[in-house]
């Protein structure tokens, strides 16, 4: 008795198949996710230490996209806005300059007059106040750092953030009085001498703000073979 021919497969059906039932989802996934974490919330790695004492080498910090407005997934286009960065807030944004993604501590708000002469800020003609900076803050910098720099609480507006600038000066540690135009926004390192900022590339427009940086997530010691340091996990900004 002849067997009934089998057909032969079809190797278009299965590709079609594994984009239908695999890689067609796994791709709406993948954007799905992808756009929330553009329009929502991300996180970012710090691979600089331009925020030390807050932010050190290592962490991966939460950026609240939300915190300000409600941006266009991908782009810096602005859907909806309910408030304005405020000063002393950690911000992640694009650098003016080349474009990077940077963060920085917003120290002036448009029409500010800033100036800054031996490390000393003013901010509309009032000094800022600097006393004692968090002992559990500083304990967290290497041996060699708290020999080379000075550390402080800096006050401005009832507001404190830790700083710390290097004992024996640099050229960094004065300018003269700049006032910030309508729209845009002065940012300055913790590390006061070792920060690429608003000294350099200039002031940020409002629009390359993406985020507010919240916490501390994660954090891992790049000197120590990348151990974790447990005590900084979830941790609020200061």
């Amino acid at each position: 008795m002849n067997k009934q021919a089998q057909a032969p497969s079809n190797p278009n059906s299965k590709l079609h198949q594994f984009w239908v039932n695999w890689l067609r989802p796994l791709l709406l996934i993948v954007i799905v996710l992808s756009a929330l974490r553009s329009s929502l919330a991300d996180w970012n790695d710090v691979p600089s230490g331009s925020m030390k004492p807050s932010i050190l080498i290592g962490d991966r910090i939460f950026v609240n996209k939300l915190a300000y407005d409600l941006k266009v997934p991908f782009t810096t286009y602005h859907m909806l806005q309910w408030g304005d960065p405020k000063r002393g807030d950690v911000v992640v944004f694009f650098s003016p300059e080349d474009s990077k993604r940077l963060v920085k501590r917003l120290i002036g708000l448009p029409d500010d007059r800033i100036s800054l002469r031996n490390n000393q800020l003013t901010v509309n003609g009032q000094p800022a106040a600097y006393g004692h900076a968090d002992p559990k803050i500083v304990e967290q910098l290497n041996e060699k750092e708290k020999m080379a720099y000075h550390t402080a609480a800096e006050n401005i507006d009832g507001k404190s953030h830790p700083v710390m600038m290097l004992q024996e000066g640099s050229s960094r540690q004065t300018f003269q009085t700049v006032t910030v135009p309508q729209g845009q926004y002065f940012v300055m390192g913790d590390n006061r001498d070792r920060s690429r900022d608003s000294r350099t590339i200039g002031f940020v427009d409002r629009k390359l703000i993406v985020g507010k940086a919240t916490a501390v997530v994660l954090s891992f010691d790049h000197d120590r073979y990348y151990l974790p340091r447990w005590r900084r996990f979830f941790t609020s900004m200061p």
